[in-house]
Order: C-alpha cells, then sequence, then structure tokens
C-alpha cells in the first residue's frame, strides 16, 4: 500500500482565476523576461523528453495535446500516468513543454515532450487511489527506466520518502539530469533541507521573481544550486482544469530550470548531464565568485541565452560532475555558500551590456545567432539573520 509523501506545492496567491475562455492569459512574464521567442530561433527543445514526477498530468488539456507521452507506458510506477488529481502536475508540464493552445500556458521549450510519472503526494487524498498510486521513489526509477534525459521533481519534504535516495543514485547512474523546487517555507524560518533537492544529483532549484528578487517563502541552504522564475506565475487552480490561478512557488522554478535544459540538450544532443548543467551554472547570472555559492541563488540565475547563443561553448568534461563538492565525490569538503547582503536586482556590467533592468540585458550577436537579452541579472543574496 502506498503512502503519501508529505509534500509542498504551488499555492494560489489568493487572486481571482483567470477563465480560459474570457480570462487573460495566463501570467509568463518569464516568457518575455527570457526572450523565449527568440531562444525558439536556436532551439525549441525538440527531440527532448522530460520526465514529470508529480501528481499526474492530464494529457488532454489544449495546451498539452499531442505534448504527453503516456499513454503507451507500463510497468512501476505509472499507474494513472495522465490522471492529475490535483492540477499540480499538469501545470508543471504546461510549463515545460506546452503549445498555448485554447489561452493555456505555453512551455519554454515547447517542441520537448512530457513523460509523466504519477506518485502518491499529500494531496492524494482518496484512499483507493492512495493505495494504487506509487510512492515518489517508485516514480523516478520508472523515469530513470525510460528515454527522458531530465526527471523534473516539484516536490519536497524534510523527511525522506522510502528509498528515495536510492531511487535518485539510480537515474544519476543512468545519465539522468535531475531539478527539483528547494521548498516553499522558508518564511517561516524552516532552514531545514528538503527532499529531493537536498539528495546528491539533484539540482536544487529556488524562485525569484520578475525583479529578480529571492521570493522570501523560497527554502536556503547548500542544497540551493541554481535560481529560476517562480513569484507571479500562473497554474490551474485545481483538478477541474477550468481556470489557472496566480501562484507563487519553487514548483515553478523546477519546472523552467528542466525546460532550460531541454533547450540546451536540443542543440546539443551529444552532451552529457554533466555537460548540460556544467554550461548552466557557468552561465548562471551572479555577482560573487562561482567558487562559493550563494545560500540563497546556489550558483545563480539560469541564463539559457548565454548557452545557446554560443554554438561552440567549451561544456568541459563528459564524466565529471560539475556539482562534486556540493556531492561530495570530489574528495573535498563541500563548498560554502557566501554571506551576503539583501537580494536586491544588480545591472550587469558595462560589458555585459550595461543596462539596469534585471532581466533584459541587450541584444547579443555570437556565432551567427542573433538572440534577444533575456538574460537574467546578477543578485546579491541575503546575509542569513
Amino acid at each position: 500500500m502506498s503512502a503519501a509523501f508529505a509534500v509542498w506545492v504551488v499555492t494560489s496567491a489568493g487572486l481571482a482565476p483567470n477563465a480560459l475562455a474570457d480570462g487573460p492569459s495566463p501570467e509568463q512574464w518569464y516568457l518575455t523576461a527570457m526572450h523565449a521567442e527568440d531562444l525558439w530561433k536556436v532551439s525549441t527543445g525538440k527531440g527532448i523528453k522530460v520526465a514529470v514526477v508529480d501528481t499526474g498530468v492530464n494529457a488532454d488539456t489544449p495546451s498539452l495535446r499531442g505534448q504527453v507521452i503516456g499513454r503507451e507506458l507500463s510497468g512501476v510506477g505509472v499507474y494513472g500516468t495522465i490522471k492529475d488529481y490535483d492540477g499540480h502536475g499538469t501545470t508543471v508540464a504546461e510549463m515545460i513543454v506546452g503549445t498555448g493552445q485554447g489561452g493555456g500556458i505555453k512551455g519554454l521549450a515547447p517542441e520537448a515532450r512530457v513523460i509523466p510519472l504519477r506518485v502518491a503526494l499529500s494531496t492524494l487524498k482518496d484512499p483507493v487511489e492512495l493505495k494504487l498510486t506509487k510512492l515518489p521513489a517508485e516514480g523516478i526509477r520508472a523515469a530513470a527506466d525510460s528515454d527522458a534525459r531530465i526527471i523534473n521533481m516539484s516536490f519536497g519534504a524534510t523527511a525522506e520518502s522510502p528509498g528515495l535516495a536510492e531511487a535518485v543514485k539510480y537515474a544519476a547512474s543512468k545519465g539522468k539530469l535531475m531539478f527539483a523546487g528547494t521548498g516553499n517555507d522558508g518564511q517561516e524560518g524552516n532552514g531545514l533541507a528538503e527532499f529531493p533537492a537536498a539528495l546528491p544529483d539533484v539540482v536544487g532549484v529556488a524562485a525569484a521573481d520578475s525583479k529578480g528578487t529571492v521570493g522570501k517563502f523560497s527554502h536556503s541552504g547548500d542544497f540551493v544550486d541554481m535560481t529560476a522564475p517562480g513569484l507571479n506565475i500562473s497554474r490551474w487552480c485545481d483538478a477541474e482544469f477550468k481556470a489557472y490561478c496566480t501562484a507563487d512557488g519553487t514548483s515553478a522554478a523546477s519546472a523552467i530550470a528542466s525546460a532550460s535544459a531541454a533547450l540546451i540538450w536540443s542543440a546539443h544532443p551529444t552532451w552529457t548531464a554533466n555537460q548540460v548543467l556544467r554550461t548552466m551554472i557557468d552561465t548562471a547570472g551572479r555577482t560573487w565568485e562561482k567558487a562559493t555559492p550563494s545560500k540563497y541563488l546556489g550558483y545563480g540565475l539560469i541564463r539559457p541565452r548565454l548557452v545557446l547563443e554560443r554554438p561552440g561553448i567549451d561544456p568541459g568534461p563528459a564524466d565529471v560532475d560539475p556539482l562534486s563538492r556540493e556531492n561530495g565525490t570530489e574528495g573535498g569538503a563541500p563548498a560554502v555558500p557566501v554571506a551576503a547582503t539583501a537580494p536586491t536586482s544588480e545591472p550587469m556590467s558595462k560589458g555585459e551590456g550595461g543596462v539596469s533592468t534585471p532581466w533584459i540585458v541587450g541584444a547579443a550577436v555570437a556565432g551567427g545567432l542573433v538572440i534577444g537579452g533575456g538574460i537574467l541579472a546578477a543578485l546579491r543574496t541575503r546575509r542569513p539573520a
């Protein structure tokens, strides 16, 4: 019998729902800020599959029709893959691969595809469904055995679900690149690590707003590896799939990080997970030394543009973990997170464009490819209390 894994999910910000038929478009400021239209001239994620280990995915929303690989899956951990009991997994899937049809959410990697793995999280209340639905570890193992290159895990808890660490280790052995949100109750003074984000081989993603400031709710610690948009973003209000609500959460940040990786991997299909992640780290927006990652923003804000605009970028060695210090695989002590000032957005240096808009820096030309601004500003982090 499955037991529900304690979980945080993106929660409604208390605003009125946006009906699909007559309401405004979903809130997706990050697509404009990251200049998605220009990114898509270089890569749309085509050929890349992303496993979404979550509450299931409704493959029949207008934005996800034809985008989900689920009906043909079989085996352990795949019960009810295209039946979403909460709406959370469908939101995550749309943020990654949605077409935007029918007024729905447009994904950052719209030509990638999603493989849904439905697992028992705390929002699953039906006792019959709970008994049939597998634990997160089983979903991760199923994702590891699939042909997905990326595994998105927009859930977490301060206690490890049974078998979670072993499942993540197994997925890493299969060459998967894994992302997870760092947690949503940081404003309550909760300094506890969240799993799976805190596990070795998982990239923990914190959430920032449109001004480039880390959200107060976003957990901090040495398990934070990167930061992505995660505030004032649309999600399905519930499993009725009738309207979107505005929400905050690191679930969204993880999804955008996964989609960014899909864009990069599609453009460089021969790279390994290590190489994709290394280029994301090397090009992340930060004002501190890379050797001392921030406890609030990790190695900085994701900027896939800086990878895609440089077709000759050096991804480094294929078999060396770029997070070896954090994962304890290089024999030394983990990197000590830097203590810095309160989170504020800063302009990039003049060499980077010299403008003060935090998420947009002027157009760049490299290797014959023109990609509009859309790079995230470097930030300072908060000093620990």
